[in-house]
């Protein structure tokens, strides 16, 4: 599992322009998230959460899971940003590749997240976090619809 996640996070390192040269080809955003998540890390890291997708004038509840590697403490946080590269609504869901970075020391605490998926769609998230976490790595990450 860990020699898996480890495989996404190298993949997702190489696949990945510079995050500023992201932000300029992304063109409009397409969308917003919302993600409310539980992150464990001691080395490897996990995280499960859910949220909402906003697309299409439409709210749609998701469900997010991801192993990785990065990172020490636990913290939860609340991850909120835009929607790049979606066309339809199924194109949402699947695997991520993610990248992060973070900190959280009791109620304050911040980050960013940055995801992608093979169909084009991109995550560029906003954190507020809590708890006792420092959060630098890469996770694979599996968003799906709420049943």
């Amino acid at each position: 599992m860990i020699k898996t996640a480890l495989s996404l996070a190298i993949a997702g390192f190489l696949w990945s322009a510079p995050a500023g040269a992201q932000q300029r080809n992304l063109g409009p955003a397409t969308g917003s998230v919302s993600i409310r998540q539980l992150q464990v890390a001691f080395i490897g890291s996990g995280a499960i959460g859910g949220g909402v997708l906003k697309f299409g004038g439409r709210s749609y509840d998701i469900t997010v899971a991801g192993l990785g590697v990065g990172g020490i403490g636990a913290s939860r946080l609340l991850a909120r940003g835009p929607v790049y590269g979606l066309k339809r609504v199924d194109d949402f869901v699947g695997p991520y590749v993610q990248l992060r970075e973070g900190w959280a020391i009791g109620d304050t605490g911040r980050g960013r997240l940055w995801l992608r998926n093979a169909n084009g769609v991109t995550l560029r998230l906003n954190t507020q976090r809590r708890g006792l976490q420092i959060s630098l790595g890469a996770d694979g990450v599996v968003i799906g619809f709420k049943q």
